[in-house]
């Protein structure tokens, strides 16, 4: 097991790699160029200067979260085969710098979804929440304004300023697409960027939708086991694997993640381990990482990834906002540090119980 922290580059980051480097057990960053749009090619360039300011901190650049794909190839539209040989040429370019992990998403139009970057928790701490009550009371072209409000002046991740300008185009393009042809259309996509993968040894990791349920009627399909177990029946192809991400999967209380984890043995390629706090259907919150913290078994979670034989990466997920930091909601220094230490912890445990 590999423990990692999410780094978004310097400029976009306020935690430095000089922090990252601090933190018990953490050897390499996930990491991305934060600034590049849906569909631009990552030039080698580019590539090579992150990674030579991430090994000039002593860490190594395990694996990359995201390079996002375009609506075009989500939808199936008349360009997407352009678009997706700009994929494949980042992903030679990535694979020719030695990179082998890709996290990615297939969330139409809003990537993570939440109603409340700030929310005040009993400790003191501040949290990222979900009310599906507000999702339904408001236009989803008030989403931006809604969030922007809440992000303390950072860009957020995985909400890029450019695609949130343009929400009513967006919505347009996919009104004709429900869960079949979304499916139909990451089929397509893996099968075209798998050659390029097995050719470099990439690993593409899929990122469970979040929450684990339609947001404003778009379709969504990585929402449980059977959606996890259709994508890689579809194609069947080791390179084609999953981001095992515990606080998505965990918002719908009728996923069983061990279970879930146990029948993905050898495809889950990196995991993303937090904990949520569910407080009502349809409604949740992001705690501290420890079990006893929130809803998940977060110790029978990394029990069930090390009786499956998984010797992959791991990130701690969104934490709190603690001690007064100011930052990235969901990605401040603190509590994911934190969080790291308990499930080095746990693992060391394990690992030592199991021996």
């Amino acid at each position: 097991m590999q423990m990692t922290i999410r780094w978004f580059g310097s400029g976009f980051d306020v935690v430095t790699l000089e922090q990252i480097r601090q933190i018990p057990g953490v050897k390499g960053v996930i990491t991305t160029l934060y600034g590049k749009l849906p569909g631009e090619v990552w030039q080698k360039d580019e590539i090579a200067a992150l990674k030579a300011a991430v090994e000039a901190a002593g860490l190594t650049i395990a694996g990359i979260e995201s390079v996002n794909i375009h609506d075009a190839i989500k939808t199936g539209a008349s360009e997407r085969d352009a678009f997706i040989e700009n994929y494949i040429t980042t992903l030679e370019n990535l694979g020719e710098a030695g990179i082998n992990l890709v996290c990615y998403n297939f969330m139409p139009v809003f990537d993570w979804t939440r109603t409340d970057l700030a929310k005040k928790r009993p400790d003191g701490s501040t949290t990222m929440a979900y009310d599906q009550s507000v999702i339904d009371s408001i236009d989803p072209n008030d989403m931006r304004s809604l969030l922007e409000r809440q992000s303390n002046g950072f860009v957020l991740a995985g909400w890029e300023p450019e695609r949130l300008a343009k929400l009513k185009e967006l919505f347009t393009l996919y009104q004709d697409v429900d869960e079949a042809k979304l499916r139909a259309n990451l089929k397509y996509f893996l099968e075209s960027v798998m050659p390029v993968c097995r050719k470099y040894g990439i690993n593409m990791a899929i990122h469970p939708d979040d929450p684990a349920w339609s947001v404003f009627g778009l379709p969504r399909i990585v929402k449980n086991e059977d959606d996890l177990l259709t994508l890689l029946a579809m194609v069947d192809d080791p390179r084609s694997g999953v981001t095992l991400c515990t606080g998505s999967l965990g918002t719908n209380p009728a996923n069983d993640i061990p279970g879930i984890i146990k029948s993905l043995k050898g495809r889950i390629h990196f995991a993303h381990i937090r904990n949520i706090l569910r407080t009502g259907p349809g409604r949740f919150e992001e705690s501290a990482h420890l079990a006893s913290a929130g809803s998940l078994d977060v110790f029978a979670i990394m029990k069930a990834l090390f009786d499956a034989g998984f010797d992959g990466i791991i990130r701690p997920d969104h934490g709190r906002n603690i001690w007064g930091e100011k930052g990235m909601p969901g990605y401040g220094l603190f509590d994911r540090a934190l969080g790291a230490c308990y499930l080095t912890g746990l693992w060391e445990a394990i690992e030592r119980g199991g021996k």
